[in-house]
């Protein structure tokens, strides 16, 4: 049974009119291109989501049974966080932290339900978007970089790093990881002129995440690329295709090796990136620092049921938890604290179940599933619980798990239909 946020008989499922269907197609790519420009509030990527939750609820966007879990976690996890800030509702950044906590909750329910049917044209959208965004944050980070424009330091640089059209570098390159993937795909899969595209834009954007200088990004980069190449050769129907990757892999790593020691015979690229690849960081370090914090802060969540509201951590501690496992405890109790690990290890869960199942969108599934891992591992090192992107891979996430199995019994019905059409003749 399926429950209808608009009447069933505007279109019955995977009935929607082709121009209906292109606007939807035309917001998720907004959606995604959106989500690279972030360094003004509201961002665009607000305005786009909201607009795109609109029009899909207009033309049947629909809740389904099998979205319950996700959104009961949701729903219990924002609950969290607000009873615990009730006593700080008088300070106007709190509750901008809640009113956002809760609107990327319902971003996730949106991904979740518009890329569950449809699958592998909205999700191309959404793919096309991710990229052309990417390229456009990354060039901007250049233009600040290499200052290309009167200006462009201030405003696309923060502490000598690209940060382009985000605030921050380290978010900036976290969230250029899923389109570089994409881009990476296509190079190692497309033909020859398409995979030459692939390849410039792949080199534009790892470029960006370079000069970003996050170590995390560094190596959240390098180990989902190789995660999800090996996947695409275990999943590939062709031993040609798998040579390919193979190939490919090898032709890639050394340019970009080449590109690595051309940048650093600069000394100023040279210098911040042996600062920032040294983990012997003064943050990092020590009673209160990185994983000092998380130590303690811990053992602070255990007598602490309520937690300590959001925004409060650096009340105690020199710095922010940088630890989204520990940020739902200290921020939203217990019941944050439970429901936000839970969500996250039963996405991945059902994200390994799906690796080797045959559909058409497998491809791009892969690069999803591979970032979000990515960004699941670095959240024990940093808070990417008000990350825009993060809310869509766990949607994502969701979304092509249903349409997998759906996907899976329609070919069962088929076969059988088919089947039972052969007994007759």
């Amino acid at each position: 049974m399926t429950t209808t946020l608009t009447a069933d008989r505007l279109y019955p499922a995977g009935t929607v009119p082709p121009g209906v269907a292109r606007w939807q197609h035309a917001l998720l790519w907004a959606a995604g291109c959106g989500g690279a420009i972030v360094m003004i509030e509201p961002s665009p990527y607000e305005i786009a989501t909201l607009a795109a939750i609109i029009f899909f609820y207009a033309t049947g966007l629909r809740l389904r049974p099998v979205f319950l879990p996700l959104l009961f976690l949701l729903v219990v996890m924002n609950l969290g966080y607000t009873i615990c800030s009730a006593y700080l509702m008088d300070d106007s950044k709190i509750v901008n932290w809640i009113v956002t906590s809760w609107y990327m909750a319902v971003t996730a329910i949106f991904f979740a339900m518009a890329l569950s049917e449809d699958t592998g044209a909205r999700l191309d959208a959404l793919r096309r978007g991710l990229i052309f965004g990417a390229l456009i944050a990354s060039i901007t980070g250049f233009i600040g970089y290499f200052h290309l424009m009167p200006g462009g330091e201030n405003l696309f640089t923060l502490y000598g790093r690209v940060k382009g059209t985000f605030k921050d570098p380290n978010v900036i390159a976290a969230f250029l990881i899923l389109p570089a993937l994409f881009t990476l795909q296509d190079v190692v899969t497309q033909p020859f002129g398409k995979a030459m595209r692939g390849a410039i834009a792949f080199g534009i954007i790892a470029l960006a995440v370079l000069l970003a200088f996050s170590r995390a990004a560094w190596g959240q980069l390098i180990l989902t690329a190789v995660f999800m190449l090996m996947l695409m050769y275990l999943t590939s129907p062709s031993r040609q295709q798998r040579g390919r990757i193979v190939i490919t892999t090898v032709a890639a790593v050394a340019v970009m090796s080449l590109l690595l020691m051309v940048l650093l015979s600069f000394d100023s690229i040279d210098n911040l990136f042996k600062e920032r690849a040294s983990f012997n960081q003064s943050y990092d370090t020590g009673r209160f620092g990185r994983f000092g914090r998380h130590a303690l802060g811990f053992q602070m969540a255990l007598d602490l049921p309520l937690g300590i509201g959001p925004l409060q951590f650096t009340r105690f501690f020199p710095e922010d938890t940088h630890n989204s496992f520990l940020n739902a405890f200290m921020s939203g109790g217990w019941i944050a604290g439970v429901c936000f690990p839970a969500l996250v290890f039963i996405t991945v869960a059902m994200g390994f179940k799906l690796i080797f199942v045959k559909v058409p969108w497998q491809r791009a599934y892969l690069a999803v599933f591979a970032a979000f891992l990515g960004t699941v591992g670095e959240a024990f090192i940093i808070d990417v619980d008000h990350w825009r992107h993060f809310w869509m891979l766990l949607g994502a996430m969701w979304a092509m798990n249903v349409a997998a199995y759906d996907y899976m019994g329609r070919r069962g019905q088929a076969t059988a239909s088919a089947t039972g059409l052969g007994g007759h003749a």
